[in-house]
């Protein structure tokens, strides 16, 4: 599903117009007819419609006319002038008054109550105040209008965006409507995807109108969520004859004194994801209870004479899980930044010793993978978790692409991006919240790479097939560990092959 900024969908829209000939009215109407299929006319018979001026007033206006057709009782509302509705508005207007739809203007104080009356009558209220047109704070009649719906619908569908929500940032603009759905066109829009805009949209509902892939194609700037079909296009069945060597060779770096825990699961979740050979290099003080945990890998500690070449001859490498935030994870992860030929994934304490050190990235000869969560990536940007919160698809562009990386920025709808190309990951939910998931998450991608898989996709299809595994779990469990997913990894990759 691809996602695009609202000045995005208005280009993608404007050359339609202007360069296809498809008249916006056509389009409006397109869009019209999807929010219809979008509406349960089974159920709801009673309709309060509410427009602004504007296009996305157009399109409100469209939909109670067919809702009109279909003998549904309509009550319709025109906030502002019928002297400033747009072109296409206009036209659509002009329709439901020849068809002697009685179409009641909200202007001031009375009218609103008139509105109260209307909604609380009413089975489902459909918003057409703003869409993606707001570019200020909502004031005065419209103000109260919002507030009135959303303190007396029943049930409220927006259309293509809450009124009120900005659809870039996700932010309120002062006041916004709380809907049940909201049936958006074409893009997922990027403000969709800011924390606690869900209780703002409901169910989001994206649909086409239209519009030529290739349009598309032409303005949209590589963000997509991913998708089921994504990883069952992706994912490579093994090859008749494939041995272990086939499979990848990949050195996991992790543990120290009193963490034998993250060592253990970033390890066998490289395992578990299909590695051919796995090695695990940790401290000597837990050596012990590591390797009598592990029974297919390698365990070996930091001062073996093999760690130089088991980072010179790995096909991927994992660094950090459980290290500790120190001078001797900081040293060990600038040693293999320099030696290493393979892509490397740094998590955790591999990440916290780039606070201040972030040039050394720079000096990689592959790929290098940074999977922090808000708080890692805090400390080492310097940005506010706040900020972070806010600006979550921007910073962490704007991150890789001044690093030269590729960031999977974690949390819901964890962000993948390699600087230009951002994907976002559509599975996970808080019942996996909890200790070594990041772990979990970091051994699946060291295993993917050294599958074969590229950086950029081996993160991505780890990001999607560990939540998927979560979300399978927690449908009969409260919360779901790090260790219960270990053990569906495997199952869940075999059922995305054979789906």
């Amino acid at each position: 599903m691809k996602i695009a900024s609202c000045e995005i969908s208005r280009k993608i829209d404007s050359y339609c117009i202007n360069n296809l000939g498809i008249p916006g009215i056509v389009l409006m109407e397109n869009a019209v007819l999807k929010v219809i299929d979008n509406i349960d006319l089974n159920n709801y018979h009673n309709f309060v419609v509410v427009c602004g001026s504007g296009n996305n007033g157009g399109d409100g206006l469209g939909v109670a006319r067919h809702l009109y057709t279909l003998n549904k009782n309509v009550k319709v509302f025109l906030i502002g002038s019928s002297k400033k509705l747009s072109n296409d508005c206009k036209v659509n207007y002009e329709i439901l008054k020849n068809m002697k739809v009685n179409i009641t203007k909200v202007e001031n104080i009375e009218d609103v109550t008139n509105l109260r009356d209307a909604i609380n009558k009413s089975d489902m209220v459909i918003d057409s105040i703003f869409g993606t047109g707001i570019t200020r704070d909502v004031a005065g009649v419209y103000d109260s209008v919002i507030s009135i719906i959303n303190e007396n619908s029943k049930y409220t569908l927006s259309i293509d965006v809450p009124s009120g929500l900005n659809g870039d940032t996700g932010e309120v603009q002062g006041n916004c409507i709380k809907a049940n759905k909201t049936v958006s066109f074409q893009l997922y829009k990027e403000g969709f995807l800011n924390y606690g805009t869900d209780k703002f949209t409901g169910k989001i509902v994206v649909t086409s109108i239209g519009i030529p892939e290739k349009v598309i194609d032409k303005f949209y700037e590589k963000k997509f969520i991913i998708e089921e079909k994504n990883i069952k296009e992706n994912l490579i069945k093994r090859k008749k004859y494939g041995h272990k060597g086939t499979y990848g060779k990949v050195l996991i770096v992790s543990g120290s004194k009193g963490f034998s825990g993250a060592p253990y699961i970033c390890t066998e979740a490289a395992v578990k994801s299909g590695s051919g050979l796995v090695n695990l290099v940790c401290h000597k003080d837990i050596y012990e209870v590591v390797a009598s945990k592990l029974v297919e890998a390698m365990v070996f500690t930091y001062e073996d004479s093999i760690v130089e070449s088991l980072i010179e001859k790995s096909n991927s490498i994992a660094i950090g899980p459980g290290m500790g935030n120190n001078s001797y994870t900081k040293g060990f992860l600038e040693k293999i930044i320099k030696k290493s030929n393979c892509p490397l994934i740094i998590d955790a304490d591999g990440i916290n010793a780039l606070k201040d050190n972030l040039d050394i990235l720079k000096k990689a000869k592959s790929d290098i993978i940074l999977t922090p969560h808000f708080g890692e990536f805090s400390r080492i940007t310097g940005y506010s978790i706040e900020d972070i919160s806010k600006n979550r698809l921007k910073l962490a562009k704007e991150f890789a692409n001044k690093y030269g990386v590729i960031l999977l920025l974690k949390g819901y709808n964890t962000i993948i991006t390699d600087g230009e190309s951002l994907i976002i990951n559509s599975t996970g939910s808080s019942a996996m919240a909890s200790g070594g998931m990041g772990d979990c998450l970091t051994g699946m991608i060291t295993s993917f790479i050294g599958q074969g898989y590229s950086s950029m996709k081996a993160a991505y299809l780890a990001a999607y097939i560990h939540g998927y595994t979560g979300d399978k779990l927690a449908k009969s469990m409260f919360s779901v560990s790090a260790s219960d997913v270990l053990k569906e990894i495997p199952i869940s990759i075999k059922e995305f092959q054979y789906k």
